[in-house]
């Protein structure tokens, strides 16, 4: 462990520790969590919003950040069901990405100090909760410094599942209402996790808590074999690396069956970064942020960077929106009252992540059988977790076929192409990056309005 990183970790621990139980009890009640005004935001806003921490674990001082979103009132927020979003990385934050640039109400100015409305928002259509997840990642936070350098899929998943169970003490008139879970990259393992989690806990309850009825995953990791057979077969057909490195990364990549690649793979992977140039990853036909010139691509879903559409800059935007301090009392964040910066992602959280089983393969087959709906989606123009990736997943599912391969409308034009399986439906969206409601806000909502219907994406172009 480096003198930089120990240097980090003790400022973090220091910080933390001057964060007492009492952090826990800032905010016990719903009313307490309102958030009244969000600095800069546009007027006349018509939904309800509420953040706060919820406790995971008091011995050790873990708690979670949340921030609802509900319905407006004219829509009926109280009939609408609840959809929990978490964002990936590992160690990246679901209000930077899921709430600030794709799905919920408001996306930040150049400025970074003044909002505006996102006419594609997704709490038209059902209430959002977004979870910063795990501790350390965001304002989530941990008074165990070791717990910062431990996190791992299993610990994630636990301390979600808590978390709602906490949460719904907290929010009772959401207990029994139709719960959902949604989420984009490396929330490809923590979706169907949790999902697991909550269906195996709700087993023989006739009416439980957690009414969970399924899940939903963009652009997801789900199987590493799969996963990067479809990775490297998009890069090579895409032209982005030569037909040597592309027979390279084939014979010595072999992410089946072992956890760490080997130094042959390593240096295929080097190569091919180097042939793909300075694009973004995440979105190949967009340009990059300035700021984003080194890009960099982990391995096994460590996702530091996100793909931009309209402004590549978003994350920039974020950075500064979220560390303003009026900003963190308007929604009751950095309980600490430590100044220290708020940022995208967690490179401590990810780097030393714990455990990442090789697939979620398993996963799907349990909840498939246990007649959960289930979507899966993905843009097209992304080179990280590509549609090629996905397709190789869920072929391995096989899994049998309702509707054959079609494609979908949104007003008169091809929005992408889908296929219903028995027990899954895939989605493709032409034209978007990593992050689907990102850079195609209107087919994105058009989809998640389709999943909640149990609607097949409309196949007429009339």
């Amino acid at each position: 462990m480096g003198s930089y990183l120990l240097s980090v970790l003790g400022f973090v621990s220091l910080s933390l520790l001057l964060c007492s139980t009492s952090c826990y009890s800032f905010f016990k009640d719903q009313e307490s969590d309102r958030i009244t005004e969000l600095p800069g935001q546009p007027a006349n806003i018509q939904f309800t919003q509420f953040s706060g921490y919820v406790a995971v674990d008091k011995k050790a001082g873990r708690a979670l950040f949340y921030w609802l979103v509900e319905v407006p009132a004219d829509r009926q927020p109280d009939s609408r069901p609840l959809v929990l979003w978490l964002n990936g990385g590992p160690g990246c934050s679901s209000v930077a990405y899921g709430f600030a640039e794709e799905i919920g109400p408001f996306r930040i100015n150049p400025d970074g100090k003044t909002l505006f409305s996102n006419p594609y928002a997704w709490n038209s259509q059902a209430n959002l909760l977004f979870l910063e997840s795990p501790a350390g990642v965001g304002f989530s936070y941990s008074n165990t410094t070791w717990d910062l350098v431990s996190s791992g899929d299993n610990r994630t998943a636990e301390d979600a599942y808590t978390f709602l169970v906490n949460w719904f003490e907290r929010f009772p008139h959401y207990k029994h209402r139709d719960f959902y879970i949604a989420g984009e990259s490396y929330a490809g393992h923590y979706v169907p996790q949790l999902s697991q989690i909550v269906y195996q806990r709700n087993k023989g309850i006739k009416n439980p808590v957690i009414n969970f009825k399924g899940f939903l995953v963009g652009n997801a990791v789900t199987d590493d074999y799969h996963d990067y057979l479809g990775t490297f077969e998009y890069w090579w057909t895409h032209g982005l690396i030569s037909d040597a490195t592309y027979r390279t990364l084939r014979v010595t990549c072999d992410f089946g069956s072992s956890l760490h690649p080997s130094d042959a793979c390593i240096k295929a992977l080097n190569v091919a970064e180097s042939e793909q140039g300075n694009i973004d990853p995440y979105s190949i036909f967009t340009l990059p942020c300035n700021d984003t010139a080194s890009l960099r691509r982990n391995l096994r879903g460590h996702y530091p960077w996100m793909s931009r559409a309209y402004d590549p800059c978003t994350e920039t935007h974020s950075k500064l929106y979220f560390n303003l301090p009026e900003v963190q009392k308007a929604i009751h964040a950095n309980l600490t009252g430590i100044s220290y910066p708020w940022d995208t992602c967690s490179d401590i959280v990810g780097i030393y992540w714990a455990d990442s089983p090789l697939s979620m393969l398993p996963i799907y087959q349990e909840l498939i059988a246990a007649g959960l709906k289930i979507w899966v989606f993905s843009g097209d123009t992304d080179s990280v977790v590509p549609v090629t990736a996905t397709r190789y997943s869920i072929d391995a599912l096989k899994l049998p076929t309702i509707i054959n391969w079609y494609p979908w409308y949104d007003n008169g034009k091809v929005g992408g192409w889908s296929q219903v399986y028995k027990g899954l439906t895939f989605v493709t969206v032409t034209g978007a990056g990593h992050e689907v409601p990102l850079h195609r806000p209107r087919q994105a909502l058009l989809l998640f309005k389709n999943f909640l219907d149990s609607k097949p994406m409309p196949s007429s172009s009339k």
